[in-house]
């Protein structure tokens, strides 16, 4: 055996979109019928994580909206083509992708997750600042529009009364 490889079976990921079409129900029976296909080729699942319903980046198939679950698995090298062929040619599945990867521990998932959290609630707070900073603006600019339409009339004003010929 060659000095860089190991006799340890490899480890990956999945990531795929289930299509709008399929109700959450129908989903999970689907994403069964995918854990059962790699246990089938000899694929131990390690960890598995439904990310729900969301907005797809581009639609997909005249899809805007998809199902995003994510699969950890150990599985040999040689039978990861034969998994890709299959999910390339399910019609439920909009698209996916298989990268290979390190294992990780719970606690590295734990932490991976906080993390997460911690960053789209930043992020939440960031964009409640935003809006009201632009409620903000608006209402100066509405105040500004008023001086300016009041100095405005009292100008026009002034010039109708200075003419003469109102007598």
């Amino acid at each position: 055996m060659a000095k860089n490889k190991s006799s340890e079976i490899p480890h990956y990921e999945m990531l795929y979109i289930i299509s709008n079409k399929y109700t959450e129900e129908e989903t999970k029976t689907i994403s069964k019928k995918i854990k059962e296909m790699l246990e089938k080729e000899g694929g131990k699942i390690t960890y598995e994580e439904e990310w729900g319903k969301r907005k797809l980046a581009y639609p997909i198939e005249h899809f805007n909206y998809g199902y995003y679950n994510l699969v950890e698995f150990d599985l040999e090298a040689k039978k990861i083509e034969k998994i890709n062929n299959a999910m390339r040619i399910m019609k439920e599945v909009l698209r996916h992708v298989i990268v290979k990867k390190q294992k990780r521990t719970l606690e590295e998932i734990k932490e991976e997750k906080e993390k997460r959290e911690k960053a789209i609630q930043q992020l939440q707070g960031k964009s409640e600042k935003t809006e009201e900073k632009i409620k903000e603006v608006k209402k100066k600019e509405t105040k500004e529009k008023k001086k300016i339409d009041l100095k405005q009339l009292d100008e026009k004003l002034d010039k109708l009364l200075e003419v003469d010929d109102l007598l």
